[in-house]
């Protein structure tokens, strides 16, 4: 009996060794490779090294911030370079975007500005109130609703999280122009996020926000009411039997 417990513990080494290395095997095969999705994913439009093709831009030049945006809204990667760049739901989880930022951003130079740090306790709602309608909303709407230019493609910002924000703000993907901190100090920046934030649930102090269409539309429906009251009074007056 002395040698039954030696025996079994033997028997449960050689059971358990045989799957080690599976185990390990598997948890290597399933480590992210960002080097592997880049060349499978990005190289054929952006080129191996990033240095562009006629198929699309190069990205070699960019800064984490314009990666991370493109990457984590989900406008790329896109299946063929005539496909519509708009936001989706991206496609590869937080951790491997980092990882595919850090990646493309040792390809070359990457002079592009970096992910911002947004800290929201330094913003004024008035301030970021102020730089949204005079830069933005000429081609987002005064609401963030998005829908200007020719092909009506400036996106709407209700779904952009803040670093999305500051990131478009700072790299200035698309048509979209840049503004570094020499146009929009750090609190300029974190004032016009706090703002377009405040816009997906804005304080309607005026009472009904008319789907928040502007005041154009406010104007309208308010002298459509005011002549509609003084018409329906009219016809009372005019109905009215004389006194006898």
């Amino acid at each position: 009996m002395r040698f039954v417990g030696p025996l079994l513990l033997g028997v449960a080494s050689a059971l358990a060794t045989p799957w080690a290395p599976a185990i390990a095997g598997g948890a290597a095969r399933v480590a992210f490779d960002a080097r592997a999705t880049y060349l499978r994913d990005c190289a054929s439009c952006h080129g191996v090294a990033g240095e562009g093709t006629p198929r699309a831009p190069r990205i070699d030049d960019k800064g984490a911030s314009d990666v991370d945006y493109e990457l984590s809204t989900g406008r790329m990667p896109i299946a063929v370079p005539t496909q519509q760049v708009r936001r989706r739901p991206p496609r590869y989880p937080p951790d491997q975007i980092r990882a595919l930022v850090d990646y493309t951003s040792g390809l070359g130079e990457a002079t592009g500005p970096p992910v911002p740090d947004v800290d929201l306790r330094t913003a004024s709602l008035q301030r970021g109130g102020e730089l949204f309608r005079l830069q933005c909303a000429a081609c987002h709407a005064w609401a963030g609703d998005g829908g200007a230019l020719l092909l009506r493609e400036a996106p709407g910002l209700h779904q952009a999280t803040p670093t999305q924000i500051a990131e478009a703000v700072r790299a200035g993907p698309g048509t979209m122009p840049v503004f570094p901190e020499a146009a929009l100090t750090h609190d300029d920046l974190a004032s016009v996020v706090a703002y377009v934030r405040y816009l997906r649930h804005p304080a309607d102090r005026g009472g009904n926000g008319l789907w928040h269409l502007g005041p154009l539309v406010e104007g309208a429906v308010a002298v459509v009411i005011g002549l509609g009251i003084v018409v329906l009074v009219l016809q009372w007056i005019g109905e009215r039997e004389p006194a006898p």
